[in-house]
């Protein structure tokens, strides 16, 4: 009998789920249960009930299978019910269709009471999830929509009441950091826009560099010019694309330097345009020293949305200033390289040569 237990003991503890168990993961919630012979009770990963012997422990893929084996619920855990996170996903999905569909922003009491829970509490799981506090996501849709009204309303004034500000003057008082330009610029697509741009050969192939009155906007790697051209076209097609004079020819010139031998930050002026929650990803890639390299999940935790790892890839992969803000140093958790916009092998490449001159 004593080798029977010892053997399923081993078995338990050779099982990568008991690490889960034995941390009480939330994030293997989900994935697999685990009963207790002893108790008769299944549970979830995280529950934090007395952690039970290895020997009398089995795990089972799915609810039904450890109900059919004999075991009922814990009622700790309650794990015939929806995970913690998937409740908070849920109730956060709700809040942000509620701030979506409102003429004005709902407050913090309104958004908490409709999902239960206290007001700092609600704050803290919003703010894990979508890596942006509720006022903050309530900014950035109404930044969208007033991108999108400026499309398509018949005046400027329009668009910004029909995007919910209350008066036009809050709107023009951030108008530079929402745009980029000013608003009737913007509404025709970059018209009145000047940028200044070129087209370099690096040993990562054509690399252009576009630089607005605030400063450089777009860093972008590329095989084929014309198509890196055509890129900062639509992304601004009424701008007016001036070609580099001699001045703005040594910019491209220090970019390229950069890419070549990074060190440090590139000491340029930068035109960041993104939402709230870009913004924030990408001045936690600025802080991360040429010769280093952080996890997706490391950054969603610097910046206090440790459940935003998703959001964190999608701000590496929106970014249109390579090296600049370098999301080629953000890794997977295991060390893998994971996509790049400019491609996984210059990715490579850019960390090789940085390590080197570390």
């Amino acid at each position: 009998m004593n080798a029977l237990r010892k053997s399923s003991s081993a078995s338990t503890e050779r099982d990568p789920r008991w690490a889960a168990v034995l941390a009480r993961d939330a994030a293997a919630d989900g994935n697999f249960w685990y009963s207790v012979a002893t108790t008769g009770v299944y549970c979830r990963p995280s529950c934090a009930s007395r952690r039970p012997r290895p020997e009398n422990v089995r795990f089972h893929a799915t609810r039904a299978d450890a109900e059919r084996a004999g075991f009922r619920p814990c009622r700790r855990c309650k794990p015939e019910q929806a995970a913690l996170a998937d409740q908070h996903a849920a109730l956060v999905t709700a809040a942000c269709r509620a701030i979506e569909s409102a003429d004005t922003a709902p407050s913090l009491a309104e958004l908490a009471g409709q999902a239960g829970l206290s007001p700092f509490h609600f704050h803290r799981v919003f703010k894990a999830i979508t890596g942006l506090t509720p006022k903050q996501y309530a900014a950035a849709h109404r930044h969208g929509r007033v991108r999108d009204r400026l499309a398509h309303a018949a005046r400027v004034t329009d668009a910004i009441y029909d995007a919910g500000y209350g008066s036009s003057a809050r709107f023009y008082e951030h108008s530079a950091a929402i745009l980029g330009m000013r608003p009737k610029s913007y509404r025709a697509g970059g018209a009145e826009t000047r940028m200044r741009f070129a087209v370099g050969e690096c040993s990562l192939g054509a690399v252009l560099v576009a630089q607005s009155e605030r400063g450089i906007c777009a860093i972008l790697l590329g095989d084929d010019p014309e198509a890196l051209t055509r890129e900062l076209e639509d992304r601004f097609p009424n701008a007016e694309l001036v070609g580099g004079d001699a001045d703005f020819e040594r910019v491209v010139a220090q970019v390229i330097g950069f890419v070549e031998a990074p060190r440090g930050a590139l000491d340029l002026p930068l035109d960041i345009r993104g939402t709230a929650f870009q913004q924030r990803v990408w001045q936690a890639l600025r802080k991360i020293p040429a010769g280093r390299t952080a996890s997706y999940a490391e950054i969603a935790e610097r910046i206090g949305a440790p459940g935003a790892v998703r959001a964190v890839a999608g701000a590496c992969a929106a970014n249109a200033l390579a090296v600049a803000i370098p999301c080629h140093r953000v890794i997977r958790r295991d060390g893998a390289l994971s996509g790049y916009r400019w491609g996984v092998e210059r990715k490579q490449a850019l960390l090789a040569r940085e390590a080197k001159v570390r």
